[in-house]
């Protein structure tokens, strides 16, 4: 009886209609094309990619292989938000390369859409999952109300132009929100790890581009970006190119080489094997010589803030000792006499008083003053710079160079926004802070403090130049911000499974 009813069930599945995803399935996987229906597929596709090549050429071609990349890319950034997260930093990192090479297409807006993408997947999963607790930390809270209140700068009455704050808006509000998706898809301190090697393995790609640049010299698609009359004078400085590798701008290549330095600090210091602090202490002057190259005089003075605070947090008698010799080495530096031009700018960091570029900048940052005080929501996002000499050619604040974060900040969103942004900052760096006190494990501990004191260089870096707006400076920045709470989620994790160790250790005692 059993025998004649596991028979008839047989023959009831096999009549079962398949579903188009599991004939699709058996003819592209289990069959490999090797089947009636197979062939008649390879040959329908044949013929609609003849015919397209032969009707739109080379142009029909590139859509069908971008589409081939697209949809199975797209899908997996979906559907694997751990490998959606390394994407978003390679691309961040190798944007602008791309398009010097000539990859076609708005790059900027692919950047945009890879983080909707993974906002998408992250609500998608929070709403499965039932857990708005990721948006109830102080730093979750702030950073919230920081996009809230520039959503609510459209209706800014003094706002010359409603179109700049549509532009100016996107990369706001997306922006942050990568620091949600970070804090989501970043779970394991094996994944934290790999995150480091990751941004490690970048950073010495972006300072050997830079000795490329160097001691090489510039591509010829570089040199046609170099080739304008505006970034000639900005970047040949007494007969010497500033260098930039693989980022937007020399100020974003320094930025970059300064932080890196930071994390290797903290290895060194940390509880890591002896060959990982080599290869940190090798990175550290890879990449400080490789700063100096961009010429940057604002990222001269990031290091030594990041080694100040690094004392404060961290202070003991071999830390001591290490700072007073970082801090002879660079005041002998700063007063070393010397011809070279890479040097003399690097002095002329901690000389600002004679630097005349500063000193414009200073008198211009006077007379805005005014303007800031007189004006709570300031004068609109995208006023100044390059979107108000877009969308506001005539108005007062048009031809403005804000030249800081902060000032542009305190000109766009207003005395009020410039306190909630450095509200958001403070709450920032003190969970950071409370955190490395708080966490037990030495490698989480070690992973915060690198996290917090690269959040506060930022935060130094912000006040010369405007740190927080290019990649992928702005990606990183948040990825940090996540950092800080990561590892010590993670810390209490762990110790958690100690404790229930430790209990069902007793209990069975």
């Amino acid at each position: 009886m059993a025998e004649s009813f596991t028979i008839v069930n047989d023959r009831v599945a096999r009549k079962r209609k398949k579903s188009f995803k599991e004939t699709l399935r058996e003819i592209l996987v289990v069959q490999k094309l090797r089947s009636p229906a197979g062939m008649m597929m390879f040959i329908g596709c044949a013929i609609i990619m003849g015919y397209g090549v032969a009707s739109g050429g080379a142009t029909f071609g590139g859509i069908v292989v971008a589409i081939c990349v697209a949809v199975p890319l797209i899908y997996g950034v979906v559907a694997y938000p751990k490998f959606g997260t390394v994407v978003l930093l390679l691309m961040a990192y190798f944007l602008f390369q791309l398009g010097r090479i000539g990859v076609p297409g708005p790059l900027g807006t692919v950047m945009d859409a890879l983080q909707l993408l993974l906002l998408l997947a992250l609500l998608v999963n929070q709403r499965r999952e039932d857990n708005w607790a990721l948006f109830k930390g102080p730093i979750s809270v702030m950073i919230l109300l920081w996009v809230a209140y520039n959503i609510i700068e459209v209706a800014n009455p003094t706002a010359a132009s409603r179109l700049a704050w549509v532009y100016t808006v996107r990369s706001v509000a997306i922006l942050q929100f990568s620091y949600f998706i970070f804090l989501y898809n970043v779970r394991t301190i094996e994944f934290v790890r790999f995150l480091f090697k990751l941004w490690l393995g970048l950073a010495f790609i972006g300072a050997l581009w830079a000795y490329k640049q160097e001691y090489i010299g510039f591509s010829d698609s570089e040199m046609a970006f170099l080739n304008t009359p505006d970034l000639i004078a900005l970047l040949f400085i007494n007969g010497h190119w500033r260098k930039y590798s693989i980022f937007s701008d020399p100020v974003a290549f320094s930025y970059n080489m300064v932080m890196p330095c930071i994390l290797c600090i903290c290895i060194i210091f940390g509880q890591f094997k002896a060959w990982k602090k080599g290869v940190a202490a090798f990175m550290i002057l890879f990449c400080f010589v490789a700063m100096l190259y961009s010429g940057t005089r604002g990222a001269n003075v990031l290091l030594p803030a990041a080694l100040f605070m690094f004392a404060i947090l961290n202070y003991n008698k071999k830390v001591l000792i290490f700072s007073c010799i970082a801090a002879f080495f660079f005041i002998v530096l700063i007063n070393f006499p010397t011809g070279n031009q890479t040097i003399v700018r690097f002095q002329s960091a901690f000389r600002p008083n004679n630097d005349d570029s500063y000193n414009v900048r200073k008198k211009n940052q006077k007379r805005i003053q005014p303007y800031i005080l007189g004006h709570p929501m300031g004068g609109g996002l995208g006023s100044v710079g390059e979107w108000g000499k877009k969308f506001a050619p005539g108005s007062y604040l048009g031809n403005f160079a804000p030249d800081s974060g902060y000032m542009r900040v305190a000109v766009e969103d207003g005395y009020l926004g410039l306190i909630l942004f450095c509200t958001m900052m403070f709450v920032m760096m003190k969970t950071g802070i409370n955190n490395f006190y708080l966490i037990k494990d030495p490698e989480l501990k070690s992973y915060c403090l690198a996290a917090t004191l690269i959040v506060f260089t930022y935060n130094v870096a912000n006040f010369p130049q405007e740190a927080l707006v290019q990649f992928p400076s702005n990606i990183l920045f948040y990825l940090f911000c996540a950092l800080m709470v990561i590892t010590k989620r993670l810390d209490d994790e762990k110790q958690l499974r100690e404790a229930q160790s430790k209990q069902l250790i007793e209990a069975a005692v």
